[in-house]
C-alpha cells in the first residue's frame, strides 16, 4: 500500500513540480506529515525529492531527473484501456483518435501487458445510456466540444422549458464553456456566463445540450476566455447534480405506507426525497404502517409515482391529490368490478 503511494507521489512530483504538502496530501488521501514522511523515504530509495520554501515553493525532483517509475503494471495497462466511453468518444467525434491512441499505446506495450490490455476489452464494456432511450448525438456536440478544448467563447441559442406545459421559450447567451458531462445519455455543457451572478465576474450555467437550437455568432463569441485554474468539473458537477435534485422537489405530500409500500418507495419516488421523508417518519401504528411527508416535483408527478404502490399507500394529504386517489380508486373498481364483455 505506501509503497504504490510512494510512486504515485514521485510521479505527481515529476509531472507537476511545486506541489505543496497540502496539495500532496490532498491528492494522496494522506496527513501532510504523511507526505513530509514519504519524502524523506524517497530521498532514501534514491530519488532525490527536495522541498523548497517561499511563494513559488513546494515539492520538486533535482534539476534533470526523471523517475524509472513509469513502467505498466498489468492491473494499470487492463485499467488504462477502460478509462474511455466508446459513444461518449463517438459522439464527441473522437473515435478515430481514440482507436489510434490505442493502438500506439498497445505497440509500446510488454507482450504480457499487452494481452493483459486487450483482454479486459473482451470483459468488459460500459455503456452509458439508460434502457428504452434510443441514445442520439446532438448535432451541435462536435462544434461545441471543440470550444471546449480551445477554450473558446460561444453564443448559443437555448429552448428554455416551458412551466406547466407551455412552449419551450428561446434564449440567447454567451457563454464560456468549461466541460461537458454525458450523464444517463444525456450531454450537458457547464460553462460561465460573463458579466452575471456575484460581482459581475459570471455565473456558473448548466445546459442540455440536446436543447442547443444553435451556436451563433455574437459579440464575444469565437473568442479564448482565460480558465479559472481552480474549477474542478467533477467537483461542480457533483454539487449542481445534488442542488438541482433538491431544487426539483418543490412540494410535499403526506403518506401512510404499509411495511411493504415502504420498502418499495424508493423504487417509485426520488431518492432526494426519499431519503428526506425518512427522516420525518413516524412509529409504525398498530397495523405497522408509518405516516411520512414525502418532497416530490408536483403533485402530478406525485400521482404518477405512487400510483405504483396501489394498496400499499394512502395519500393523506393535499386533498386534491387525495381527491385524485378516490377518483381513480374508483373508476379501477367499476373497470374491473365486471367480467369483460367478451366473457358475459
Amino acid at each position: 500500500m505506501r509503497a504504490a503511494r510512494l510512486i504515485r507521489m514521485a510521479l505527481l512530483v515529476q509531472s507537476t513540480p511545486g506541489l505543496t504538502a497540502a496539495a500532496l496530501a490532498r491528492e494522496l488521501g494522506v496527513s501532510e506529515r504523511t507526505v513530509i514522511r514519504d519524502a524523506q523515504a524517497l530521498q532514501e530509495a534514491g530519488v532525490p525529492v527536495r522541498s523548497e520554501r517561499g511563494r513559488t515553493g513546494g515539492y520538486r525532483l533535482a534539476p534533470g531527473h526523471r523517475t524509472r517509475l513509469t513502467t505498466l503494471h498489468p492491473t494499470e495497462a487492463e485499467t488504462l484501456y477502460l478509462s474511455g466511453l466508446p459513444t461518449a468518444l463517438r459522439d464527441l467525434g473522437l473515435s478515430g483518435p481514440a482507436d489510434t491512441a490505442r493502438l500506439k499505446l498497445s505497440a509500446t506495450l510488454l507482450p504480457s501487458l499487452r494481452a493483459a490490455a486487450e483482454s479486459s476489452v473482451r470483459r468488459f464494456h460500459l455503456d452509458a445510456p439508460a434502457w428504452f432511450r434510443e441514445p442520439s448525438a446532438p448535432e451541435l456536440l462536435p462544434e461545441l466540444a471543440r470550444a471546449v478544448w480551445s477554450d473558446l467563447t460561444v453564443g448559443l441559442g437555448y429552448a428554455r422549458p416551458g412551466r406547466d406545459g407551455a412552449a419551450p421559450r428561446g434564449v440567447t447567451r454567451l457563454l464560456e464553456p468549461y466541460g461537458l458531462v454525458l450523464k444517463a445519455g444525456v450531454w450537458y455543457v457547464v460553462g460561465r456566463v460573463p458579466g452575471e451572478g456575484p460581482g459581475r465576474d459570471g455565473a456558473w450555467r448548466t445546459y442540455r445540450v440536446d436543447r442547443i437550437t444553435a451556436l451563433s455568432p455574437a459579440p464575444g463569441a469565437g473568442e479564448p476566455f482565460v480558465r479559472e485554474p481552480s474549477f474542478d468539473l467533477a467537483a461542480h458537477w457533483r454539487d449542481h447534480a445534488a442542488g438541482f435534485a433538491r431544487a426539483l422537489l418543490r412540494a410535499t405530500v403526506t403518506v401512510r405506507l404499509t411495511e411493504r409500500g415502504l420498502g418499495r418507495l424508493p423504487a417509485v419516488a426520488d431518492p432526494a426525497g426519499v431519503d428526506r421523508a425518512m427522516a420525518s417518519a413516524s412509529a409504525p401504528d398498530a397495523a405497522g404502517r408509518v405516516t411520512l411527508d414525502l418532497p416530490v416535483e408536483s403533485d402530478e408527478v406525485a400521482f404518477a409515482q405512487l400510483t405504483g404502490l396501489g394498496a400499499e399507500v394512502e395519500v393523506l394529504a393535499p386533498q386534491g391529490l387525495r381527491s385524485r386517489f378516490r377518483e381513480h380508486a374508483q373508476a379501477l373498481a367499476a373497470l374491473y368490478g365486471a367480467e369483460p364483455e367478451d366473457q358475459r
